[in-house]
Parts: C-alpha cells; sequence; structure tokens
C-alpha cells in the first residue's frame, strides 16, 4: 500500500468495514431508554387501574372521559419528574467522561438507571413511582449525554450521520415496544399493569452496560489523556485495521494535531475554567466556543419545541379527550409505528443531502401539518371523520420529525464541539434538551387538560407557530458537516458562515501545518512530547498550564 501524504485530506480515515459498523451501531442501543420511558409513561398515565389507584374514583366512571382521568398536577409531576433528573444527570456526565472515560459514564448511567426502575416496580403509592423516576433520570442523563458523544467519536466520517442516527432510531423502538406493552397490559386489574412495563426496562440497561464491557474506549478520549499506546490500539480496533497500518497513523495524527491546535489558543486550566471555556469567544464568531455552545443548547430546544413529545408523553389521554375514538392505546400504537418506520429513512437521507437541508424542510413540513390538525380541530373536531383526518395528519407530522429533526439535532450536536470541550458541550446541549422536554411536560397537561386549560387541538397552533421559527433557525445558523472529520468540522466554521458551509471543502490537514507526520507516519518526538506532558498536567495540556482533572484508569 503507497504511504499516505499527510496532507491527503480525502484519505485520513480507513474504509469503512462490517466490524466499525456493528461496533459502532451497537452503542445506539442507549436509545431504548429514552424512547421506552417516553412511551410507557404515555400509556400507563392512561390505563384504567391507575387512575382508579391514584384517584379513588369508581370504575363506573370509566365512560366520561371528563371525569375519568388523573389530575393535570399528577400527570405534570410523573412525566417531568424524570427529565429534572435528567437534566441534572446530564450536566454531571460531562465531568464523569473527562475523567473516567465515556464508556465507563455510560455503564455507570445503566447501573443509576436501573436502581431507578427498582424503586418504581417496588411503588405502591404515588410518592414512590415519583421518586424512583428521579432517580431513573439521572441514569438517563448520562445514558444520553454521552452516548452521542462516545458515537460521534468513535464512528467513520463518511457514515457518523447513520451512526448518530441509529440513537433517534432506537428512541423510536423502545416507543414502540412501550406502546406494544402498554397495549398488552391496559386491562389488567391489578399492579402488573403497570408493574410489567416499568421492570422491562431493567433489560435494556444490562443489554447497553453488558455491550459496552466488550467495546474499546473513545481515541480522543485517550488523546486527550496522552496516552498515545492505547489510543493508537483503540482507534486500529475501531476501524479493524493493523496497528501499524497508515491509516491509523494518518488519522491519529489529525485527532492529536487537532488537539493541540485548540490548546494553543485556549490552553487548559482548572476545573473551572474547563467549564468556562465553554462559553469563550466572540458570540459573532461562527467557530467560538460560545457560539457552539449556544447552538448546541438552542438547537435540543428546538428540537423538544417541535411538540413531538406531546404526541408520545400524552398522546394516549389526548385522544381520549377526543370522545371519538374508541381505542386511544391503538391508535398511539400506529403513531409509534409510524415514527418508527420513518427514522431509517434519515440513514441515507442525512449523507446523501447532508444535515442542513433535512432541518430546513423537516421543520417545513412539520409546521404544514400542525396547522392543518389546527384547523381541523376547531372547525370540526367532533365529527368522527375529522378526527380521523387529524390523526392522519398527526402521522404525517411525525413522519417529517422522525425522518429529519429527530436524528438530525442529535447528529449536529455530536459534531459542533472541538475535542477541548467536548465532552462539556454535548452534555450542556443534551442538558438543554431534557430541561425543556421537563418545561414542556410540565406545563402541556395544564395546556390541553379538561380540568385546566382544555386546549384540545388548538394546542397545535402553538406548536405549529413554533416550528416556524424552527425553520427560521435551520436556514440562518446550522451549518453543513456532512463527509467532514470532527477536526474537519472545527475548521470549516473557522472559514465560512452556515449559509455556505455546504460548499466548503478542506484544502490541509492540522497535522500538515503543524508538521507532525512525515512520509505518512506520526513523528515519534511528537507522541512522547504530548505524553510527557500528559503526565505531569493529568492530561494533555500546554507546558506550564496545570490541569485539576484526575487521570483515568479505563481499560482497553
Amino acid at each position: 500500500m503507497p504511504l499516505l501524504a499527510s496532507a491527503d485530506v480525502n484519505r485520513v480515515e480507513a474504509p469503512v468495514t462490517a466490524k466499525a459498523y456493528m461496533m459502532c451501531a451497537f452503542a445506539a442501543f442507549g436509545g431504548i431508554f429514552f424512547g421506552y420511558d417516553s412511551g410507557y409513561i404515555n400509556g400507563v398515565l392512561g390505563m384504567d387501574f391507575i387512575i382508579h389507584k391514584y384517584t379513588g374514583k369508581p370504575f363506573s366512571d370509566r365512560g366520561n372521559a371528563d371525569v375519568w382521568t388523573l389530575p393535570s398536577w399528577q400527570k405534570s409531576l410523573i412525566v417531568s419528574i424524570l427529565s429534572a433528573g435528567t437534566f441534572f444527570g446530564a450536566l454531571i456526565a460531562g465531568d464523569l467522561a473527562d475523567w473516567f472515560g465515556r464508556r465507563t459514564t455510560i455503564i455507570a448511567g445503566c447501573v443509576v438507571f436501573v436502581i431507578g426502575v427498582i424503586l418504581q416496580t417496588a411503588s405502591e403509592t404515588y410518592g414512590l413511582l415519583v421518586a424512583g423516576r428521579l432517580v431513573a433520570g439521572f441514569g438517563v442523563g448520562f445514558v444520553s449525554a454521552i452516548i452521542i458523544l462516545y458515537m460521534s467519536e468513535i464512528a467513520p466520517k463518511k457514515v457518523r450521520g447513520a451512526i448518530v442516527s441509529g440513537y433517534q432510531f432506537c428512541i423510536t423502538i423502545g416507543l414502540l415496544l412501550a406502546s406494544c406493552v402498554d397495549y398488552g397490559t391496559q386491562n389488567r386489574t391489578d399492579t402488573g399493569s403497570y408493574r410489567i412495563p416499568i421492570a422491562l426496562q431493567m433489560l435494556w440497561a444490562l443489554i447497553l452496560a453488558t455491550g459496552l464491557f466488550l467495546l474499546p474506549e473513545s481515541p480522543r478520549y485517550f488523546v486527550r489523556k496522552g496516552e498515545m499506546e492505547k489510543a493508537r490500539h483503540v482507534l486500529a480496533r475501531l476501524r479493524d485495521q493493523p496497528y501499524e497500518s497508515e491509516f491509523v497513523q494518518v488519522e491519529l495524527a489529525e485527532i492529536i494535531a487537532n488537539h493541540e491546535y485548540e490548546l494553543l489558543l485556549r490552553p487548559q486550566g482548572g476545573y473551572i475554567k474547563s467549564w468556562t471555556d465553554c462559553f469563550s469567544g466572540s458570540l459573532w464568531n461562527p467557530a467560538s466556543n460560545l457560539r457552539r455552545t449556544i447552538l448546541g443548547t438552542s438547537l435540543q430546544m428546538m428540537q423538544q419545541w417541535t411538540g413531538i413529545n406531546f404526541v408520545f408523553y400524552f398522546g394516549t389521554t389526548f385522544f381520549q379527550a377526543l370522545g371519538t375514538i374508541s381505542n386511544p392505546f391503538l391508535i398511539s400504537l400506529i403513531t409509534t409505528l409510524v415514527n418508527v418506520l420513518s427514522t431509517p429513512i434519515s440513514f441515507w437521507t442525512i449523507e446523501r443531502f447532508g444535515r442542513r437541508p433535512l432541518m430546513i424542510w423537516g421543520a417545513a413540513g412539520m409546521f404544514v401539518c400542525e396547522f392543518i390538525v389546527a384547523i381541523i380541530g376547531v372547525t370540526d373536531g367532533h365529527n368522527p371523520q375529522a378526527v380521523k383526518a387529524m390523526i392522519s395528519f398527526i402521522c404525517i407530522y411525525i413522519f417529517f420529525f422522525a425522518s429529519t429533526w429527530g436524528p438530525g439535532a442529535w447528529v449536529c450536536i455530536g459534531e459542533q464541539f472541538p475535542l477541548s470541550i467536548r465532552s462539556r458541550g454535548v452534555a450542556l446541549s443534551t442538558a438543554s434538551n431534557w430541561l425543556w422536554n421537563c418545561i414542556i411536560a410540565v406545563i402541556t397537561p395544564y395546556m390541553v387538560g379538561t380540568d385546566k386549560g382544555n386546549l384540545g387541538p388548538k394546542v397545535f397552533f402553538i406548536w405549529g407557530s413554533l416550528c416556524v421559527l424552527c425553520f427560521l433557525y435551520a436556514y440562518f445558523l446550522i451549518p453543513e458537516t456532512k463527509g467532514l472529520s470532527l477536526e474537519q468540522v472545527d475548521r470549516m466554521l473557522e472559514e465560512t458562515t452556515p449559509r455556505t458551509s455546504a460548499k466548503w471543502k478542506p484544502t490541509t490537514t492540522y497535522a500538515a501545518e503543524m508538521g507532525m507526520t512525515e512520509k505518512g507516519e506520526l513523528k515519534a518526538e511528537i507522541v512522547q512530547d504530548v505524553e510527557r506532558r500528559a503526565s505531569v498536567t493529568g492530561s494533555v495540556g500546554r507546558k506550564g498550564h496545570s490541569s485539576a482533572e484526575p487521570k483515568g484508569d479505563t481499560v482497553v
């Protein structure tokens, strides 16, 4: 095989193999956590036994949709408390991922999640169910924040968008599984009606934790720690190449050079500085850390503003309130099935057309469908044929979300941040998702509850208007990152704007500019210098700038 020139920007990574696909795709299994929880709580809140247990109302009231429902405040707290725990869990996970490793943090999240599920399963009272969901939320926060970071750092650039989209696909699978389980237990008149759906969640945690013991740590984590040999070994394993492969040499050189370049601009300091770095730079510079942090957090906010979790959190009770649907559980099952079948489309489109077009046209499709649902609902909402039309357009709206904004938002936040702040940047973005998830879960029952705002279908005017903002946001602020390595994304943001980013092409590499390769080989003295400084500072940093972060002990 001919030697690779260090400036050959199109051959930085090895060809994608089946092994590389499988290792990266398995990590996406973490999406099951988020999806299954959203789906199971949607059904449980509408179960006759739960309504009877928590309200004390007799089963003879079941025919009255205005009476046979949980109070808005109970639905709000039960649903939102997990998101509150997840918000704080995601923030904590950013630190843990840098201290102990991406993989170790995800496994720890699985353990915390299982503890929360045990509490929920054992619950006989409203209070213990809420406490269990709070604990489980911390575990989901660990997993949801770091799984995106982990997948983005290990996936080959040619298929990174498709691989990370697999996370959203697993969310939809979780939603579907939860709907199926709820559908099967809805008519039980004992605690099994809710304990079976809740307890099943432990299986997903055990599968993910066991599988991650067999997967390697992120090579970029080891570069950040200055452990070059470990980085080289895991990169060879991830790319399914020999340890001495020139593909491995050149890709590792580019990772190191990019990180060194970042440290030249912003030397590492103590713990507080590692967080304040996320907000450094100018608001008007697309490549500044501040701009990237705002982009990541606001992007996740916008994803929640699409209103999709209204359907998956409260869809069953919303369909019940329409009064003309005989089996709202079946309708919820259909909507989750549409979600599952639509998401795989993004595996191809996100690499074929790019991130930016999907986000722009996805928002347009969503706001059109939502306005149609709202208009039908306020003009003829109690006509059975009109209700069928509303459900049809809700399904089309779900199709647009599942094939665009659902996976696209997760892909974009995994690609936006430089290595020096990547774990904290992704954690902040994920925390934003859960913060707005929590806010929507708190306020929505009061907006549509028959005992409160009673907006009914008119709530889709709100979601449609917010999707108009998503459309404008995508057009003006989201850059195109298709086909670029994480290191090339850094350079693209320095040299172009979001609206012109699709035309940008790489012309050189950080490794070439910094003289870190020679005839395709990573210079030994460069490796020795990085390792020496890491052993002194506790992480890769410029001479004279110590770091308070402890060294990780992750075993490959």
